[in-house]
Protein backbone atom coordinates (compact mmCIF):
# COMPACT_ATOMS: atom_id res chain seq x y z
CA UNK A 1 0.00 0.00 0.00
CA UNK A 2 1.58 3.23 -0.74
CA UNK A 3 2.37 5.56 2.16
CA UNK A 4 0.26 8.60 1.64
CA UNK A 5 -2.85 6.24 1.24
CA UNK A 6 -1.49 4.11 4.27
CA UNK A 7 -1.53 7.12 6.11
CA UNK A 8 -5.24 8.83 5.34
CA UNK A 9 -6.02 4.72 6.38
CA UNK A 10 -4.65 5.36 9.71
CA UNK A 11 -5.70 8.74 10.42
CA UNK A 12 -9.34 7.86 9.28
CA UNK A 13 -9.31 4.64 11.58
CA UNK A 14 -7.42 6.82 14.46
CA UNK A 15 -10.26 9.83 14.07
CA UNK A 16 -13.45 7.24 14.62
CA UNK A 17 -11.93 5.28 16.61
CA UNK A 18 -11.42 8.62 18.57
CA UNK A 19 -14.78 10.00 18.79
CA UNK A 20 -16.15 6.61 19.88
CA UNK A 21 -13.96 6.87 22.63
CA UNK A 22 -14.68 10.87 23.80
CA UNK A 23 -18.23 9.80 23.33
CA UNK A 24 -17.98 6.94 25.89
CA UNK A 25 -15.70 9.56 28.17
CA UNK A 26 -19.07 11.67 28.20
CA UNK A 27 -20.72 9.11 29.78
CA UNK A 28 -18.42 8.75 32.49
CA UNK A 29 -19.53 12.02 34.43
CA UNK A 30 -22.73 12.87 33.00
CA UNK A 31 -24.44 11.65 36.92
CA UNK A 32 -21.28 13.49 38.55
CA UNK A 33 -22.13 16.78 36.44
CA UNK A 34 -25.11 17.07 37.34
CA UNK A 35 -25.15 16.32 41.19
CA UNK A 36 -25.99 20.26 42.11
CA UNK A 37 -29.82 19.13 40.35
CA UNK A 38 -29.61 15.43 41.34
CA UNK A 39 -28.91 15.95 45.25
CA UNK A 40 -32.21 18.77 45.90
CA UNK A 41 -33.98 16.84 43.39
CA UNK A 42 -34.19 13.75 45.13
CA UNK A 43 -33.49 14.41 48.33
CA UNK A 44 -29.73 12.10 48.02
CA UNK A 45 -26.75 12.22 49.98
CA UNK A 46 -23.09 11.94 48.79
CA UNK A 47 -22.92 8.45 49.56
CA UNK A 48 -25.97 7.69 47.58
CA UNK A 49 -24.96 9.69 44.66
CA UNK A 50 -21.12 8.22 44.27
CA UNK A 51 -23.30 4.98 44.59
CA UNK A 52 -24.94 5.83 41.30
CA UNK A 53 -21.82 5.87 39.97
CA UNK A 54 -20.42 3.16 41.50
CA UNK A 55 -22.90 1.66 40.16
CA UNK A 56 -22.57 2.43 36.46
CA UNK A 57 -18.62 1.35 36.88
CA UNK A 58 -18.94 -1.89 38.69
CA UNK A 59 -21.34 -2.99 35.72
CA UNK A 60 -18.75 -1.59 33.26
CA UNK A 61 -15.84 -3.51 34.87
CA UNK A 62 -18.05 -7.08 34.92
CA UNK A 63 -19.19 -6.30 31.36
CA UNK A 64 -15.45 -4.84 30.08
CA UNK A 65 -13.79 -8.23 31.30
CA UNK A 66 -16.83 -10.53 29.02
CA UNK A 67 -17.02 -7.97 25.80
CA UNK A 68 -12.94 -8.52 25.83
CA UNK A 69 -14.11 -12.48 24.68
CA UNK A 70 -17.19 -11.39 22.87
CA UNK A 71 -14.81 -9.16 20.72
CA UNK A 72 -12.26 -11.57 19.90
CA UNK A 73 -15.08 -13.98 18.78
CA UNK A 74 -17.74 -11.48 17.01
CA UNK A 75 -15.14 -8.67 15.92
CA UNK A 76 -14.73 -4.84 17.37
CA UNK A 77 -16.57 -3.27 15.04
CA UNK A 78 -20.19 -4.95 16.05
CA UNK A 79 -19.92 -4.68 19.66
CA UNK A 80 -18.76 -1.06 18.81
CA UNK A 81 -21.92 -0.38 17.47
CA UNK A 82 -23.99 -1.99 20.05
CA UNK A 83 -22.25 -0.10 23.13
CA UNK A 84 -22.50 3.33 21.76
CA UNK A 85 -26.24 2.98 20.91
CA UNK A 86 -26.84 1.83 24.73
CA UNK A 87 -25.44 4.33 25.72
CA UNK A 88 -28.07 6.68 24.40
CA UNK A 89 -30.60 4.71 25.41
CA UNK A 90 -29.05 5.25 28.96
CA UNK A 91 -29.47 8.72 29.03
CA UNK A 92 -33.35 8.63 27.66
CA UNK A 93 -33.90 6.23 30.66
CA UNK A 94 -32.16 8.79 33.21
CA UNK A 95 -34.22 11.79 31.72
CA UNK A 96 -37.11 10.66 32.86
CA UNK A 97 -36.26 8.58 36.09
CA UNK A 98 -38.67 9.77 39.13
CA UNK A 99 -37.39 7.48 41.63
CA UNK A 100 -33.52 6.55 42.81
CA UNK A 101 -34.40 2.79 41.47
CA UNK A 102 -34.76 4.50 38.31
CA UNK A 103 -31.34 6.48 38.41
CA UNK A 104 -30.01 3.61 39.40
CA UNK A 105 -31.57 1.56 36.27
CA UNK A 106 -29.89 4.32 34.02
CA UNK A 107 -26.49 4.12 35.70
CA UNK A 108 -26.87 0.25 35.06
CA UNK A 109 -27.45 0.48 31.48
CA UNK A 110 -25.35 3.44 30.78
CA UNK A 111 -22.20 0.99 32.41
CA UNK A 112 -23.37 -1.98 29.94
CA UNK A 113 -22.97 0.56 27.12
CA UNK A 114 -19.71 1.86 28.44
CA UNK A 115 -18.37 -2.07 29.06
CA UNK A 116 -17.46 -2.18 25.17
CA UNK A 117 -15.24 0.65 24.76
CA UNK A 118 -11.27 -0.35 25.57
CA UNK A 119 -11.76 -4.16 24.50
CA UNK A 120 -12.96 -2.93 20.82
CA UNK A 121 -11.52 0.22 20.48
CA UNK A 122 -7.71 -1.20 21.28
CA UNK A 123 -8.41 -4.12 19.23
CA UNK A 124 -9.38 -1.74 15.73
CA UNK A 125 -6.36 0.08 16.80
CA UNK A 126 -3.99 -2.52 17.14
CA UNK A 127 -5.19 -4.25 13.55
CA UNK A 128 -6.21 -1.17 11.53
CA UNK A 129 -3.20 1.14 12.40
CA UNK A 130 0.17 0.78 11.12
CA UNK A 131 3.17 -0.31 13.87
CA UNK A 132 4.39 3.18 13.25
CA UNK A 133 1.88 5.53 14.00
CA UNK A 134 0.46 2.84 16.84
CA UNK A 135 1.49 5.48 19.52
CA UNK A 136 0.00 8.40 18.22
CA UNK A 137 -2.94 6.66 17.63
CA UNK A 138 -3.17 5.06 21.68
CA UNK A 139 -2.44 9.31 22.12
CA UNK A 140 -5.44 10.45 20.18
CA UNK A 141 -7.48 7.74 21.72
CA UNK A 142 -6.65 9.23 25.15
CA UNK A 143 -7.08 12.93 23.94
CA UNK A 144 -10.28 12.06 22.65
CA UNK A 145 -11.66 10.38 25.87
CA UNK A 146 -10.23 13.60 27.85
CA UNK A 147 -11.85 15.64 25.75
CA UNK A 148 -15.31 13.93 26.14
CA UNK A 149 -14.61 14.20 29.99
CA UNK A 150 -14.11 17.88 30.10
CA UNK A 151 -17.18 18.82 27.40
CA UNK A 152 -19.05 16.48 29.54
CA UNK A 153 -19.44 18.96 32.47
CA UNK A 154 -19.52 21.99 30.70
CA UNK A 155 -21.96 21.02 28.00
CA UNK A 156 -24.56 19.70 30.60
CA UNK A 157 -23.87 22.27 33.40
CA UNK A 158 -24.68 24.70 30.74
CA UNK A 159 -27.97 23.07 29.37
CA UNK A 160 -29.38 22.29 32.55
CA UNK A 161 -28.83 25.79 34.60
CA UNK A 162 -30.52 27.18 31.11
CA UNK A 163 -33.67 24.70 31.41
CA UNK A 164 -33.31 21.43 33.68
CA UNK A 165 -31.59 18.61 34.33
CA UNK A 166 -33.98 16.33 32.18
CA UNK A 167 -33.22 18.75 29.18
CA UNK A 168 -29.68 18.07 29.52
CA UNK A 169 -29.84 14.95 29.89
CA UNK A 170 -32.05 14.20 26.67
CA UNK A 171 -29.69 16.87 24.70
CA UNK A 172 -26.93 14.24 25.61
CA UNK A 173 -28.74 11.84 24.17
CA UNK A 174 -28.14 13.12 20.81
CA UNK A 175 -24.23 12.49 20.97
CA UNK A 176 -24.33 8.40 20.70
CA UNK A 177 -26.72 8.66 18.18
CA UNK A 178 -24.77 11.04 15.50
CA UNK A 179 -21.47 9.08 16.49
CA UNK A 180 -23.21 5.74 16.01
CA UNK A 181 -24.43 7.45 12.21
CA UNK A 182 -21.09 8.30 11.09
CA UNK A 183 -19.37 4.94 12.20
CA UNK A 184 -21.96 3.13 10.38
CA UNK A 185 -21.06 5.26 7.25
CA UNK A 186 -17.42 4.02 7.70
CA UNK A 187 -18.34 0.67 8.79
CA UNK A 188 -15.65 -0.64 5.54
CA UNK A 189 -13.03 1.11 7.50
CA UNK A 190 -13.43 -0.44 10.82
CA UNK A 191 -14.28 -4.48 9.10
CA UNK A 192 -12.95 -6.59 11.47
CA UNK A 193 -9.60 -8.85 10.89
CA UNK A 194 -9.24 -12.38 10.93
CA UNK A 195 -7.65 -13.86 13.56
CA UNK A 196 -3.63 -14.30 12.92
CA UNK A 197 -2.07 -18.26 13.04
CA UNK A 198 0.92 -18.61 14.57
CA UNK A 199 3.39 -20.16 12.12
CA UNK A 200 4.08 -23.63 13.04
CA UNK A 201 7.09 -24.09 15.53
CA UNK A 202 6.73 -20.27 16.62
CA UNK A 203 7.64 -20.12 20.21
CA UNK A 204 4.45 -19.87 22.60
CA UNK A 205 4.69 -17.26 24.75
CA UNK A 206 1.73 -17.99 26.71
CA UNK A 207 -1.09 -20.77 27.27
CA UNK A 208 -3.26 -21.28 23.80
CA UNK A 209 -6.50 -22.04 25.47
CA UNK A 210 -8.91 -18.79 25.59
CA UNK A 211 -8.45 -18.07 29.25
CA UNK A 212 -4.48 -19.11 29.37
CA UNK A 213 -3.59 -15.56 29.38
CA UNK A 214 -5.19 -15.39 32.90
CA UNK A 215 -1.96 -16.85 33.97
CA UNK A 216 0.33 -14.29 33.08
CA UNK A 217 1.40 -12.64 36.05
CA UNK A 218 1.80 -9.20 34.17
CA UNK A 219 -1.66 -9.22 33.04
CA UNK A 220 -2.85 -8.75 36.96
CA UNK A 221 -0.07 -6.18 37.74
CA UNK A 222 -1.32 -4.51 34.85
CA UNK A 223 -5.21 -4.84 36.24
CA UNK A 224 -3.80 -3.58 39.59
CA UNK A 225 -2.34 -0.38 37.70
CA UNK A 226 -5.27 0.46 36.57
CA UNK A 227 -7.22 -0.14 39.45
CA UNK A 228 -5.17 2.31 41.88
CA UNK A 229 -4.83 5.16 38.85
CA UNK A 230 -8.68 4.92 38.53
CA UNK A 231 -9.60 5.28 42.23
CA UNK A 232 -6.82 8.63 42.34
CA UNK A 233 -9.28 9.80 38.83
CA UNK A 234 -11.97 8.74 40.45
CA UNK A 235 -11.69 11.14 43.12
CA UNK A 236 -10.70 14.05 40.70
CA UNK A 237 -13.78 13.26 38.81
CA UNK A 238 -16.63 13.06 41.42
CA UNK A 239 -15.30 15.26 43.90
CA UNK A 240 -12.96 17.81 43.46
CA UNK A 241 -14.48 20.88 42.53
CA UNK A 242 -16.53 20.42 45.86
CA UNK A 243 -13.65 20.13 47.26
CA UNK A 244 -11.86 22.76 45.52
CA UNK A 245 -15.48 24.91 46.96
CA UNK A 246 -14.52 24.12 50.42
CA UNK A 247 -10.89 24.16 50.47
CA UNK A 248 -10.54 27.32 48.27
CA UNK A 249 -13.72 29.41 48.71
CA UNK A 250 -14.42 29.88 45.15
CA UNK A 251 -17.09 29.52 43.46
CA UNK A 252 -18.67 26.15 41.82
CA UNK A 253 -18.22 27.58 38.39
CA UNK A 254 -14.24 28.41 38.87
CA UNK A 255 -14.06 25.06 40.14
CA UNK A 256 -15.56 22.94 37.20
CA UNK A 257 -13.09 25.41 35.45
CA UNK A 258 -10.56 23.66 37.16
CA UNK A 259 -11.28 20.62 36.31
CA UNK A 260 -11.81 20.89 32.77
CA UNK A 261 -8.35 22.71 32.94
CA UNK A 262 -7.22 19.17 34.32
CA UNK A 263 -8.52 17.29 31.06
CA UNK A 264 -7.35 19.57 28.78
CA UNK A 265 -4.46 19.49 30.05
CA UNK A 266 -4.25 15.97 30.25
CA UNK A 267 -4.88 15.90 26.51
CA UNK A 268 -2.00 18.22 25.88
CA UNK A 269 -0.01 15.77 27.87
CA UNK A 270 -0.78 12.81 26.08
CA UNK A 271 -0.21 14.74 22.54
CA UNK A 272 3.15 14.90 23.85
CA UNK A 273 3.42 11.63 25.39
CA UNK A 274 2.67 9.96 21.87
CA UNK A 275 5.77 11.10 20.66
CA UNK A 276 7.64 10.51 24.11
CA UNK A 277 6.29 6.81 23.96
CA UNK A 278 7.19 6.17 20.54
CA UNK A 279 10.84 7.20 21.17
CA UNK A 280 11.19 4.92 24.19
CA UNK A 281 11.15 1.68 25.18
CA UNK A 282 11.42 2.27 29.17
CA UNK A 283 7.38 3.05 29.27
CA UNK A 284 7.45 2.43 33.04
CA UNK A 285 9.50 5.09 33.71
CA UNK A 286 8.28 7.39 32.18
CA UNK A 287 4.49 6.48 34.11
CA UNK A 288 7.05 6.83 37.44
CA UNK A 289 7.97 10.43 37.07
CA UNK A 290 4.14 11.49 35.33
CA UNK A 291 2.57 9.88 38.78
CA UNK A 292 5.21 11.00 41.52
CA UNK A 293 4.89 14.64 40.58
CA UNK A 294 0.97 13.91 40.35
CA UNK A 295 0.83 12.94 44.22
CA UNK A 296 3.14 16.10 44.74
CA UNK A 297 1.17 18.06 43.35
CA UNK A 298 -2.17 16.76 44.92
CA UNK A 299 -0.90 17.08 48.04
CA UNK A 300 -0.12 20.79 47.88
CA UNK A 301 -3.60 21.46 46.66
CA UNK A 302 -4.77 19.58 50.12
CA UNK A 303 -2.49 21.71 52.24
CA UNK A 304 -4.44 25.09 50.73
CA UNK A 305 -1.95 27.68 51.66
CA UNK A 306 -2.21 28.92 47.88
CA UNK A 307 -4.53 31.27 46.56
CA UNK A 308 -7.53 29.84 44.75
CA UNK A 309 -6.40 30.47 41.28
CA UNK A 310 -2.90 28.88 41.66
CA UNK A 311 -5.53 26.27 42.55
CA UNK A 312 -6.80 26.52 39.05
CA UNK A 313 -2.77 26.05 37.64
CA UNK A 314 -2.05 22.47 39.82
CA UNK A 315 -4.97 21.10 38.69
CA UNK A 316 -3.96 21.74 35.31
CA UNK A 317 -0.14 20.49 36.27
CA UNK A 318 -1.44 17.40 38.09
CA UNK A 319 -3.73 16.88 34.37
CA UNK A 320 -0.36 17.58 32.16
CA UNK A 321 2.39 14.85 34.14
CA UNK A 322 -0.42 12.17 33.69
CA UNK A 323 -1.90 13.19 30.47
CA UNK A 324 1.83 12.35 29.58
CA UNK A 325 1.93 8.43 30.65
CA UNK A 326 -1.24 7.98 29.17
CA UNK A 327 0.29 6.67 25.53
CA UNK A 328 3.19 4.89 27.50
CA UNK A 329 0.70 3.22 29.62
CA UNK A 330 -0.82 1.81 26.33
CA UNK A 331 2.12 0.86 24.79
CA UNK A 332 3.10 -1.23 27.76
CA UNK A 333 0.20 -3.62 28.01
CA UNK A 334 0.41 -3.83 24.06
CA UNK A 335 3.54 -5.35 25.05
CA UNK A 336 2.20 -7.58 27.91
CA UNK A 337 -0.66 -9.02 25.93
CA UNK A 338 0.03 -12.37 23.77
CA UNK A 339 -0.89 -13.22 20.00
CA UNK A 340 -4.76 -13.52 19.28
CA UNK A 341 -5.56 -12.09 23.01
CA UNK A 342 -5.74 -8.01 22.47
CA UNK A 343 -9.24 -7.89 22.89
CA UNK A 344 -9.39 -10.36 26.23
CA UNK A 345 -6.30 -8.92 27.50
CA UNK A 346 -7.29 -4.68 27.13
CA UNK A 347 -10.90 -6.19 28.40
CA UNK A 348 -9.64 -7.61 31.57
CA UNK A 349 -7.26 -5.05 32.48
CA UNK A 350 -9.19 -2.32 31.76
CA UNK A 351 -12.03 -3.70 33.90
CA UNK A 352 -9.49 -2.76 36.67
CA UNK A 353 -10.36 1.07 35.26
CA UNK A 354 -13.85 0.52 35.75
CA UNK A 355 -13.74 -1.14 39.28
CA UNK A 356 -11.11 1.87 40.59
CA UNK A 357 -14.00 4.00 39.15
CA UNK A 358 -16.48 2.60 40.99
CA UNK A 359 -14.76 2.21 45.03
CA UNK A 360 -13.57 5.98 44.28
CA UNK A 361 -16.78 7.54 44.46
CA UNK A 362 -17.75 5.32 47.64
CA UNK A 363 -14.20 6.61 49.44
CA UNK A 364 -14.61 10.09 47.84
CA UNK A 365 -18.23 10.12 48.87
CA UNK A 366 -17.66 9.40 52.44
CA UNK A 367 -15.25 11.71 53.30
CA UNK A 368 -17.17 15.13 52.07
CA UNK A 369 -20.14 13.44 53.96
CA UNK A 370 -17.56 13.83 56.55
CA UNK A 371 -16.55 17.36 55.56
CA UNK A 372 -13.11 16.78 54.83
CA UNK A 373 -13.00 18.52 51.81
CA UNK A 374 -8.81 18.19 52.57
CA UNK A 375 -8.54 14.32 53.13
CA UNK A 376 -10.00 13.94 48.86
CA UNK A 377 -6.84 15.66 47.47
CA UNK A 378 -4.24 13.43 50.09
CA UNK A 379 -6.24 9.98 49.41
CA UNK A 380 -5.76 11.60 45.58
CA UNK A 381 -2.60 11.80 46.47
CA UNK A 382 -1.36 8.22 47.50
CA UNK A 383 -3.15 6.48 45.26
CA UNK A 384 -1.43 8.37 42.51
CA UNK A 385 2.06 7.59 44.32
CA UNK A 386 0.93 4.01 45.03
CA UNK A 387 0.80 3.34 40.96
CA UNK A 388 4.25 3.96 40.87
CA UNK A 389 5.10 0.31 42.24
CA UNK A 390 3.14 -1.50 40.10
CA UNK A 391 4.48 0.82 37.13
CA UNK A 392 7.63 -0.96 38.36
CA UNK A 393 6.54 -4.24 38.45
CA UNK A 394 4.85 -4.25 34.68
CA UNK A 395 7.66 -3.02 33.57
CA UNK A 396 10.70 -5.90 34.89
CA UNK A 397 7.64 -7.98 33.58
CA UNK A 398 7.96 -6.89 30.09
CA UNK A 399 11.49 -6.79 29.93
CA UNK A 400 11.60 -10.16 30.51
CA UNK A 401 9.10 -11.41 27.91
CA UNK A 402 10.37 -9.04 25.95
CA UNK A 403 13.20 -11.63 24.37
CA UNK A 404 10.21 -14.73 24.45
CA UNK A 405 7.82 -12.60 21.88
CA UNK A 406 11.01 -11.63 19.63
CA UNK A 407 12.27 -15.32 19.19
Amino acid sequence: MHDSTLWRQDARVIALVGLAHGTSHFYHVILAALIPWLKPEFGLSYSELGLLMTVFFVVSGVGQAMAGFVVDRLGARTVLFSGIALLGLSAVMLSSAHSYAQLMLGAFLAGCGNSVFHPADYTLLNQRVSKARLAHGFSVHGIAGNIGWALSPLFLTFVAARTDWRTALLCAAWLPLAVLALLVWNRHVLRPEPAVIPAAGATAVADVSAFGFLKLKVVWLCFAFFLISAVALAGIQTFAATSLVSLYGMSLGTATSAYTCFMFASAAGMAYGGFLGAGSRNHDRIIMLAFGAAALLSLVLAAAVLPAWMAVVLMGLIGLVTGISGPSRDLMIRAAAPANATGRVFGVVYSGLDSGLALGPLLFGALMDANRPSAVFVFIGIFQALVILTAVGVGGSTRVTAPAKTA
